[in-house]
Formats: C-alpha cells, sequence, structure tokens
C-alpha cells in the first residue's frame, strides 16, 4: 500500500500513510464537515463507502446517519486501514 491522498479543494491535501503494525483507533480521527448529510452520505455510498450501523445512545438510521443525538448530523464509516472517520452536517 501507498500513500493515499485526499483532496480538500484550494489546493489543500491530507496525505495518508501506512504504518507497520498497525492497529485502527476506536474513536473518530477525522470529521469531514459538510453542508448536506444526505446527499454526501448517497454519494459516498455510491462510491461504495460502507457506512457503520449503531444501536442505543448514538442511533444510526439505515443510511447511518444519526440524527437529533444532541449534537449534529453525523454518519461514521471506516477507512480501508479499519479507522473511524465522519461526515458531519454543519
Amino acid at each position: 500500500m501507498g500513500l493515499l491522498e485526499i483532496n480538500l479543494g484550494d489546493e489543500k491535501k491530507i496525505i495518508v500513510y501506512p504504518k507497520p503494525n498497525h492497529e485502527p483507533a476506536t474513536y473518530t480521527i477525522l470529521n469531514f464537515s459538510v453542508d448536506n448529510i444526505d446527499e454526501a452520505v448517497d454519494e459516498l455510498i455510491a462510491r461504495g463507502v460502507a457506512f457503520e450501523q449503531y444501536e442505543g445512545q448514538i442511533k444510526t438510521d439505515e443510511k447511518g446517519v444519526s440524527r437529533n443525538n444532541g449534537g449534529p448530523n453525523i454518519a461514521w464509516f471506516k477507512d480501508p486501514a479499519g479507522n473511524i472517520m465522519s461526515v458531519l452536517e454543519a
């Protein structure tokens, strides 16, 4: 595996690289702010991203979006290394 480059626009980028013996984080390591959570989730699903499903205090709907849980609408997914990331509606 090589480098993963995430283009943020305005020539801003995030570079992600592998680490030997990596253990995925058990918490959200990166949040992507979006204007419309449903549009963002639909587009990512169309590109093959699978969203996490949670029950209990942080319940998600069928798309993987947590709504009206005391914070912004948010949906979590894992990167190829198993780290948790999210899109959240700002």
